[in-house]
C-alpha cells in the first residue's frame, strides 16, 4: 500500500507539473502573439541594468531592487501592525465590555466593506497631516488597518475553535484572563490561524502595490517610472510581476514549513 500510494503521488506530481508547464507555455504564446500583433520590439537585454549593476567591482542595486527593498520594508512593518490590530480587535470582540466589543465590531465592518484605495486616500490626505505622518508611515498605517480587519476575523475564528474543555480547565486552575490566553488559548490557536494568516500576508504584499498612488517608491512605482522613461512596457511589467511572485511564493513555502514544524501545545497534549 505505501508503494502504491507513493507511485500515485509521483504520478500526480508529474501530471500537475505538465499541466503547469502547458498553462505557462500557453500564456507565453498569447503574450508573444499579442506583442507581435502590436509590432513590439522586445528589449530583454536592457532589463538587468534596472535590477543591478557593478561599479568598480562593487554590487549596486538598480531601481527595481531598491523598490523591492521598499516593498519588503513596507510589508514587514504593515504585517506587524496587522497582527497587533487583528489580535486586539479579536480579543475586544470576545470581551465582556460592551464598548470594546462595539468599537471592534464597527472597525471590522467598516474596513472590510470599503475599498482599500479609498481608505488609503483618507489616511494620507486626512489623518496623516493631523498626526504628522510621512507618506511611508501613512501607507503602513493604511495597509495595517485594512488587513487588520480581516486578521481580526481569522484570530476570532481560531480562538473560538479551541475546545470548550480547554477554557474550563484553565478556569478550574484559577488562571487570570491574561494567563488563559497567553498560556492556554493562543498557543493552540497559532497553528490554526497560520494558514489563513499566510494568505493574508500574501494579499498584503499584493495590496502594497496600491501605495504607488501616493508616490511611495515601492516596486510598482519604480516599475512605472522606468516604463515612462524606457517604453519597455512588457519587459518591465513582467519583471515586476516575477519579483512579486518570488516574494509571495517564498512566503507561502516558509509558512508551510513553519506549519509543519510548529509544535502543538495545550489541546493535543491532553
Amino acid at each position: 500500500m505505501p508503494t502504491t500510494r507513493g507511485r500515485w503521488h509521483r504520478w500526480r506530481l508529474v501530471v500537475d507539473s505538465v499541466a503547469f508547464l502547458a498553462v505557462l507555455a500557453g500564456l507565453g504564446w498569447v503574450v508573444v502573439e499579442g506583442a507581435g500583433a502590436l509590432h513590439y520590439n522586445w528589449q530583454w537585454y536592457r532589463v538587468p541594468q534596472y535590477l543591478y549593476r557593478f561599479e568598480d567591482g562593487v554590487f549596486q542595486p538598480g531601481p527595481l531592487l531598491r523598490g523591492l527593498g521598499v516593498t519588503l520594508e513596507l510589508t514587514g512593518w504593515s504585517l506587524l501592525l496587522t497582527v497587533a490590530f487583528g489580535l486586539a480587535a479579536a480579543l475586544l470582540q470576545r470581551s465582556t465590555s460592551w464598548t470594546g466589543h462595539a468599537v471592534a465590531r464597527v472597525y471590522v465592518e467598516i474596513v472590510r466593506n470599503t475599498p482599500m484605495l479609498v481608505q488609503l486616500y483618507l489616511v494620507y490626505f486626512v489623518l496623516a497631516p493631523i498626526v504628522a505622518l510621512d507618506r511611508f508611515a501613512a501607507a503602513v498605517l493604511a495597509l495595517a488597518l485594512f488587513e487588520g480587519a480581516f486578521a481580526a476575523e481569522i484570530f476570532r475564528a481560531g480562538i473560538e475553535a479551541i475546545p470548550r474543555g480547554q477554557w474550563e480547565a484553565a478556569d478550574a486552575l484559577g488562571l487570570s484572563w491574561y494567563a488563559v490566553y497567553r498560556r492556554v488559548i493562543l498557543p493552540q490557536a497559532i497553528r490554526l490561524v497560520l494558514p489563513p494568516l499566510t494568505g493574508l500576508a500574501v494579499a498584503l504584499i499584493k495590496h502594497s502595490a496600491l501605495v504607488s498612488v501616493i508616490a511611495v517608491a515601492d516596486l510598482t512605482t519604480e516599475g512605472r517610472n522606468l516604463i515612462a522613461d524606457s517604453f519597455m512596457t512588457f519587459e518591465l511589467w513582467f519583471t515586476v510581476a516575477a519579483l512579486y511572485l518570488a516574494l509571495t511564493t517564498s512566503l507561502s513555502l516558509l509558512a508551510g514549513w513553519l506549519e509543519r514544524r510548529l509544535p502543538v501545545r495545550g489541546g493535543e497534549q491532553g
